[in-house]
């Protein structure tokens, strides 16, 4: 068996598209930031911005973090280019030209590498460097992080800027080391690709890697057979190029487009509708998805009225809808049964945006394997078996999604300021207060972490605010010559017990999820997603910080 590793390590000064990624020197530094991709970039360049030295590590060979390593054919982000974009410098807005409404994995990778070299962040980064461990000194009120190369740095701060969704999840199937070809991830694709022209290939996942991933696989594959344990519920994206006109009219408006996406509870450029499902006859609310449905983007539908995230028998109207749609593109009603989603609220699962997801299966090299009905039983040195039958494989790809929120912590060995260990101190859960800090963690700040929105928003426009404010925490710490500051217990409760509170006034404890750790058998089930909105959880923040952060202990 072969398989690509996750984040292979490389040489710093290894050259990427003819520029040498620069390694910082060694030295100790007010703050470390560990990642290097959209959270890592905005940290580095906000935390510099304010006079602060920092030191950063990244573990891959340059800048992009998630958008660096899930290189597989398809890959796009769902949230329109415009708003999947830093706000924090109207001059980058005029510079960088987008050319597509979602855009695709390179040109946002050239985008995180366009940013890195126009602030000059790359001198503040080592690149091929993973953190392997951080602890805290107490005495000295500071955090000693080692590498895989055995060295240490020290600095008074630490922020995670690791990724909710950097860690992959393989699927634990018996003799899968036995299969003699090739196995891949979604998100560790070779920089080169994977040969699958004529090739016999199987996918295991339908989520949003997947989705993207099989229509293009199926164009050049001999056979692609596709195992389907979960059906997503899919929009279409209707991604197109940016027209000229468009693209003039939107860098002209771009501070007013900011203005509305920081208002707004998914910190896109689009206003919230107020409007319930049940105002609506039956006649106006399918008129009302049909013309969203045209508009396509994963709002589409779950965004159509107020009350779709809150209310069985309005989400039940939408889901039907999808369901429909679903049907209508599938040419074998028998094929179309196993593709339809049922036995969870729509968006209670991420919703996946697609080109042409469902009409793949209507191509004769295109086979679909419904594992609820043939279980997968044993990888063979030839493919896959089922309860079914053996399905002959010479590649394997595994769409089967990550370990989210605390894989990519979890991967480093984090002690606080009694020694204890982060993983004893989640051991029931993750534990944040405002999904930014963790009591026992002095000096410790998670950005895009569990306790936060970011997931379930524009995750772009929630890394800035989070960066935002602890930028401007560490300032006040230093204006009033603080050195340490840490979550009280009491709050952290707090924050958490709130976050469960939210979630079971909606629909989405209802489905097992990444959201609530369903999809790692080894995770305690809770909801891991602040569900206000950005624009509230802003407001929370604000008034925390107005009130001279209560809810930290400092010294």
């Amino acid at each position: 068996m072969t398989t690509e590793p996750t984040q292979p390590t490389q040489s710093p000064a290894l050259a990427i598209d003819g520029r040498a990624a620069r390694s910082a020197e060694p030295r100790d530094a007010d703050v470390i930031v560990i990642g290097a991709g959209f959270a890592g970039l905005c940290a580095v360049h906000h935390l510099v911005a304010a006079g602060f030295s920092v030191r950063a590590f990244e573990a891959g060979p340059d800048v992009g973090g998630t958008w660096f390593w899930n290189r597989y054919p398809g890959a796009r982000c769902d949230v329109e280019s415009a708003d999947y974009s830093y706000s924090f410098d109207p001059g980058l807005e005029q510079q960088w030209t987008w050319t597509e409404r979602f855009s695709a994995q390179p040109e946002i990778l050239a985008y995180l590498r366009h940013v890195a070299d126009r602030f000059d962040l790359r001198r503040h980064i080592e690149f091929g460097t993973r953190v392997v461990a951080a602890r805290y000194d107490d005495p000295a009120a500071s955090w000693r992080v080692t590498t895989d190369s055995g060295h240490d740095a020290r600095a008074s701060f630490c922020f995670l800027a690791t990724g909710s969704l950097s860690v992959p999840q393989l699927p634990d199937i018996p003799g899968l080391e036995d299969f003699a070809g090739p196995i891949h991830h979604t998100c560790a694709w070779p920089a080169d690709g994977v040969p699958v022209r004529g090739r016999r290939v199987g996918v295991i996942g339908t989520g949003s890697s997947g989705v993207q991933l099989i229509p293009v696989l199926a164009e050049q594959a001999r056979q692609l057979t596709v195992f389907q344990r979960t059906p997503a519920f899919s929009v279409p994206a209707r991604n197109r190029q940016l027209t000229v006109d468009e693209i003039r009219e939107l860098k002209q408006g771009y501070r007013q487009r900011r203005a509305i996406a920081r208002g707004a509870p998914g910190g896109i450029a689009r206003l919230p509708v107020d409007r319930s499902a049940h105002a609506d006859s039956p006649a106006e609310r399918r008129a009302h998805f049909e013309a969203r449905w045209r508009v396509g983007g994963t709002p589409s539908i779950t965004g159509a009225y107020s009350d779709l995230l809150i209310d069985v028998e309005a989400n039940r109207w939408a889901a039907d809808f999808v369901r429909d749609k679903i049907r209508a593109r599938v040419a074998s009603p028998k094929v179309a049964a196993k593709l339809v989603p049922s036995g969870f609220p729509i968006g209670t699962k991420r919703v996946c945006a697609d080109a042409g997801y469902f009409e793949t299966f209507n191509r004769p090299n295109v086979k679909l394997v419904d594992l609820r009905a043939t279980p997968l039983v044993t990888a063979t040195a030839h493919g896959l078996r089922t309860t079914g039958s053996d399905h002959v494989l010479d590649v394997l790809v595994c769409a089967t999604g990550f370990d989210a929120f605390t894989g990519a912590v979890f991967a480093i060995d984090i002690r606080g300021a009694d020694g204890r260990a982060l993983g004893e101190h989640w051991a029931a859960g993750p534990r944040t207060y405002l999904g930014l800090a963790t009591a026992g963690f002095p000096n410790l700040f998670l950005i895009a972490g569990p306790g936060s929105p970011a997931v379930l928003t524009n995750v772009v426009a929630s890394i800035e605010q989070q960066v935002d404010w602890l930028v401007d925490y560490l300032r006040a710490l230093r204006g009033r010559g603080r050195r340490e500051t840490v979550a009280r217990e009491p709050a952290e409760a707090e924050w958490g017990a709130r976050l469960q509170a939210e979630a079971q006034r909606t629909l989405y404890p209802r489905a097992a999820s990444w959201y609530n750790g369903a999809n790692t058998p080894s995770k305690p089930r809770q909801f891991m997603v602040f569900l206000g909105g950005l624009a509230t959880y802003a407001r929370i923040c604000d008034d925390i910080a107005r009130q001279g952060y209560p809810g930290f202990r400092e010294r």
